[in-house]
């Protein structure tokens, strides 16, 4: 059993009921789990690995990412993208997030087929699957306390076919502790494609598809 001791913080801030913010306050850490929190006078003197941060630093819980779209902040000044719906806001960014990287998403259905990514974004279904599983089988952990879980993500109803959402969410059931969501009825335009293409809300198109 490994221990972690977190001291002289100049600021613990709990997320307590009390929502406590504890001066001079220190962590106590088992196992990757929080065991003890208080003043650092309050808490055990040592542990197999000390950060003494020496007043400087304010310590907070640590946020759970579950869904995230920092590249998009380098692009959140196109003049041609400022002000404008969320469809046009895409077509007008996928070309230049595109030169991003070379690694894609989940997505399947190009404009050809009716969606809204441009065709040389989209990626075969069957060659997104085997990579979500590749990276479940490899950084999923579903134990107590583990720091590294995954969620597979089909981006929407306007860029992945009902086919990719069925098989998703049966990938996500078929590995304990993995979930699933996406992109859904963000805004009137997304609702009107749901409508227009599959017949159905967004909310109903989500629950047909499993």
């Amino acid at each position: 059993m490994s221990t972690l001791l977190v001291k002289n913080s100049y600021t613990l801030v709990t997320m307590d009921d009390e929502r406590r913010e504890i001066k001079n306050g220190a962590i106590f850490v088992r196992d990757n789990v929080v065991e003890q929190v208080g003043t650092s006078e309050t808490l055990p003197p040592t542990a197999d690995k000390v950060l003494d941060l020496k007043g400087r630093h304010i310590v907070l819980p640590g946020l759970i990412n579950t869904h995230h779209h920092f590249f998009q902040t380098l692009t959140r000044a196109v003049p041609a993208a400022q002000n404008c719906d969320l469809f046009h806001w895409l077509q007008t960014l996928y070309p230049i997030w595109s030169k991003l990287t070379d690694q894609g998403g989940s997505m399947s259905v190009g404009e050809s087929a009716g969606g809204l990514p441009p065709n040389a974004l989209v990626e075969k279904e069957s060659d997104i699957l085997k990579d979500s599983q590749r990276l479940i089988e490899q950084y999923h952990n579903n134990n107590r306390h583990a720091m590294t879980r995954l969620v597979l993500a089909p981006c929407s109803p306007f860029s992945v076919s009902p086919a990719l959402m069925r098989e998703s969410a049966a990938m996500a059931r078929s590995y304990p502790g993995v979930r699933l969501h996406t992109h859904l009825a963000e805004n009137k335009s997304d609702v009107d494609y749901s409508l227009s293409t599959f017949g159905l809300s967004p909310g109903d198109y989500a629950e047909s598809v499993g």
